[in-house]
């Protein structure tokens, strides 16, 4: 599984990233706008449903539950000092999808008879997309945690994120985990999409 997270680039409006992530075949899109108002973010919103509808793409918004309700998509993403999980679950119904940051296999376990969905786990390395960075996980610290978590019985599924590139995809998912989320090596490569492509081939090997 690959999530592609949204993030302001010089190149490319958000709408342009979604657009070519798409066409190079990633069926996720997290919608992320940290400095935006709410009326910001629904108009961006507005203008990558009907993208992800013509994929068939997931589409989530990042920390928003009331857009989410509100424009009906797939999900929210929730940060850990965004609102609660079970309070998210409440308000958007049993069959909204409900992500969840994580930085160690404490945060995971403490998921435990909670609905939700996934965990996003990170940060993998530094990454300039987030400006409060918890420490480095690293690929040792996945083993670990992963190990900690599936030998504890959590099953929840475990996506990666944070500085991920391409090169990074296949010794990751050794690790144990479900999935990655990319944001920057996507946007900063020649070809957004052709490298999408790519990184979709390695998940799939």
């Amino acid at each position: 599984m690959l999530q592609f997270i949204t993030h302001p680039s010089p190149r490319f409006t958000l709408t342009e990233e979604v657009r070519m992530v798409l066409e190079g075949g990633c069926k996720w899109i997290q919608l992320r706008m940290k400095d935006a108002t709410y009326d910001e973010m629904r108009d961006t919103a507005l203008e990558i449903i009907p993208l992800c509808k013509e994929h068939e793409a997931i589409m989530v918004i990042d920390d928003n539950v009331k857009l989410t309700d509100e424009l009906r998509v797939h999900g929210v993403h929730l940060g850990k000092h965004d609102m609660p999980p079970i309070a998210a679950r409440e308000e958007l119904g049993p069959h909204a999808i409900i992500g969840v940051t994580a930085n160690t296999a404490d945060d995971i376990l403490a998921m435990r008879g909670i609905d939700v969905d996934y965990v996003g786990l990170g940060p993998f390395r530094f990454t300039t997309t987030k400006s409060a960075l918890s420490p480095i996980i690293g690929l040792e610290g996945y083993r670990e945690i992963m190990s900690t978590i599936r030998g504890a019985g959590c099953e929840l599924p475990v996506v990666a994120i944070g500085g991920i590139t391409i090169d990074d995809v296949v010794p990751l998912m050794e690790t144990g985990i479900n999935g990655i989320a990319m944001s920057g090596a996507i946007i900063n490569a020649d070809d957004p999409a052709e490298y999408t492509s790519k990184v979709l081939e390695r998940l799939d090997r």
